[in-house]
């Protein structure tokens, strides 16, 4: 008897002491946020998603939501990924600004070619009334807007050699985004612009399927296209941002507590992006000479033959764009 009420002494302590140490069982979200996108774990998207939104949003709603990453196109596509969104079986994405335009063609107005002079005049513009008109595209999508993030200035990469002037694109058979804008400046400049799934892209390189390629140094760097690719030129041709895209529908289901949790995380995930994003930049252009890759920069009177082939784009698509709308872009377009 006394050895029976010893055991069943020591167990209640055992169990006293599990439950004063360590939760023995884990309360249940009460919401989970799926966020896909096709960036890789190196890359300054997942790094901050991990280390900022998903750490926030958890912490900071007491684990009433939990946060599942999907980085390396494991979910889909960029265009995947937001249909994913709009029909709500995947809560958040993040894609590039650029292929929104499927969707609505006035997101275009972000790809107009040389448009933002300096990456503090694409803050600018993003953060201010372009952003917050472009925002407003979104609800009819059944979306909302929670920030934008960087990706960078988009230049060209071949096998060929340097692009330094138009001529240097004739005929390339160069992988865009599905993008009308991109595919329309690109036939500009006399290459053969073909869209494709940025998951094929890789094997399409290899297998000489295409030419050339054009994306930022992050993810030039991060897909190892170095191994596939040549020649690097610093074309600068487009800034591309990306959206922290939300389904609008869970995102007004959320209590306003968690509302303002999630709004939150994703303001600190701007910020942040953007700074590890400018760091990985300048690391991955001397990680990509160190890999052998061949990096050619443009004199801004070489830029300039570029930027006038392109400027017929402004007025080819000002319909689709809406006149107020390229103009409230080229308000703050050149600013520094």
């Amino acid at each position: 008897m006394l050895k029976n009420r010893v055991f069943v002494a020591l167990a209640l302590v055992a169990a006293l002491l599990c439950f004063a140490a360590i939760p023995c069982f884990a309360a249940k979200a009460e919401y989970t946020i799926k966020v896909g996108y096709i960036l890789p774990e190196t890359q300054s998207d997942h790094i901050i998603m991990r280390d900022v939104f998903k750490k926030d949003v958890e912490s900071k709603s007491g684990g009433r939501i939990k946060v599942e990453l999907y980085p390396n196109a494991q979910l889909g596509g960029d265009r995947e990924l937001i249909e994913s969104v709009q029909l709500g079986t995947i809560q958040m994405a993040i894609p590039a600004t650029s292929a929104l335009a499927g969707f609505e063609k006035r997101f275009q107005v972000f790809d107009l070619p040389f448009l933002f002079k300096s990456k503090k005049a694409a803050y600018k513009a993003l953060d201010g009334e372009l952003g917050k008109k472009i925002d407003a595209l979104l609800p009819p999508l059944r979306m909302v807007n929670l920030g934008y993030g960087e990706n960078g200035y988009r230049h060209v990469t071949n096998n060929r050699g340097p692009v330094t002037k138009p001529a240097d694109l004739k005929g390339l058979k160069l992988r865009t985004m599905e993008n009308p804008m991109h595919i329309a400046f690109f036939k500009l400049l006399g290459a053969n612009p073909t869209p494709m799934n940025f998951g094929e892209l890789y094997t399409a390189l290899q297998q000489k399927t295409v030419d050339g390629e054009e994306n930022p140094i992050s993810l030039v760097y991060t897909s190892k296209f170095y191994e596939v690719q040549k020649f690097y030129s610093l074309t600068g041709h487009v800034y591309s941002a990306t959206m922290l895209l939300t389904n609008k529908a869970f995102f007004e289901k959320l209590p306003k507590d968690l509302q303002k949790v999630v709004a939150d995380a994703a303001r600190r995930y701007v910020t942040e992006q953007r700074k590890l994003s400018d760091k990985q930049e300048q690391k991955f252009l001397a990680d990509l000479k160190k890999a052998g890759m061949q990096i050619n920069d443009l004199t801004p009177e070489q830029k300039a033959a570029f930027v006038k082939v392109t400027q017929p784009v402004y007025d080819q698509f000002k319909d689709q764009l809406g006149a107020e709308l390229v103009e409230a872009a080229k308000k703050v377009a050149n600013e520094k």
